[in-house]
């Protein structure tokens, strides 16, 4: 996909979360994506944290104005499944972070959504990095929109193994039947997946230069990912963790850095042991029609350098201002 000639409006629904709180980072900094809302969902941690979370990321970040919509406290059936054990109690344990700026909207997420994408004069891309539920509730409660949306970049899944239980991958197994409803709609679809994002390591490399940034973002970046990588090392003996979430707004903004291959893409949802579950036909064997693009390789080196380049750019903006709003040239809401 050819690089936008000017910025990609999107909508960020997301469940803060340490990666999910890198992405708002690079949503915000970069001139190339008009963060137009943030809705919340259940999935690192319950949708009450993860929204304090997201306006505490944007008063980091000098971004209070953004609004924020409160959704999903759970999946569209079933158990509700959280990450609080990779996230911890808050979702976004680790450093002391700033009290937010601002307050949720008295609209729903949906409401938001639809708000947005009604009023948009350009079509507008849903990024979700949580459990896919409020663009499913959206599709489900609001089809008109569908035809009017440019595309979804999810967060989820997998070519190959999961994380939360073997075959599945935290964000489809917490709803399944919600990504179902996504992958069915005909809206076009791309997935980054763990397969990709396992390869968007934060080594001690770039931890260091986070932590030689001489501002509170850099620092509590830094931070962020000493606590995030304490998590991989317990649970799934990783050196380094991945950070999956922002590599959906690199895509966005540097499409050259990931390689993408079109798919049938389909979520298990029944198995007794692989729900959720993305099946990935790479070599078209059950010859149905591709419903996604799916992200296959990372150009890693040029991934972080866009990340860190945000995360410097942002703190030397904000250092000294903590209610300094930037990207006035955006919207300041729907």
């Amino acid at each position: 996909m050819a690089p936008e000639n000017h910025p990609i409006p999107i909508i960020l629904d997301c469940d803060p979360g340490h990666d999910d709180a890198i992405a708002i980072l690079l949503a915000v900094q970069s001139p190339l994506i008009d963060l137009r809302a943030i809705t919340t969902t259940f999935g690192n941690c319950s949708v009450a944290d993860a929204t304090r979370n997201a306006l505490r990321v944007l008063a980091l970040a000098g971004a209070g104005r953004v609004p924020v919509a409160i959704g999903a406290a759970g999946p569209l059936t079933g158990v509700t499944e959280l990450g609080n054990y990779v996230h911890g109690a808050s979702g976004l344990d680790g450093p002391t972070m700033p009290e937010p700026v601002s307050a949720p909207v008295e609209r729903s997420a949906t409401e938001l959504m639809l708000e947005v994408i009604s009023s948009s004069e350009r079509p507008i891309t849903l990024v979700a990095t949580g459990p896919i539920t409020n663009v499913a509730a959206l599709i489900r409660e609001h089809p008109e929109v569908v035809p009017t949306v440019r595309e979804v970049i999810f967060m989820g899944g997998s070519t190959e193994r999961g994380n939360h239980t073997p075959a599945a991958e935290f964000n489809t197994y917490a709803d399944p039947e919600a990504l179902d409803i996504v992958l069915r709609s005909g809206i076009p679809i791309r997935m980054v997946g763990l397969n990709l994002t396992h390869q968007a390591l934060a080594t001690p490399a770039i931890v260091e230069r986070m932590q030689a940034m001489s501002h509170v973002v850099g620092h509590t970046a830094a931070e962020w990912m000493g606590f995030f990588g304490s998590s991989y090392r317990n649970v799934w003996e990783f050196d380094s963790p991945p950070v999956h979430d922002p590599c959906t707004i690199a895509a966005l903004i540097r499409p050259e850095l990931v390689r993408w291959r079109e798919c049938f893409v389909a979520v298990e949802t029944r198995g007794e042991w692989t729900r959720g579950a993305t099946v990935v036909d790479l070599f078209n064997r059950y010859g149905r029609p591709a419903n996604a693009r799916v992200a296959i390789e990372l150009d890693a080196a040029g991934y972080w350098d866009l990340v860190l380049d945000a995360i410097d750019a942002l703190g030397a903006a904000t250092t000294g201002s903590s209610t300094r709003h930037l990207g006035e040239h955006r919207r300041d809401g729907p």
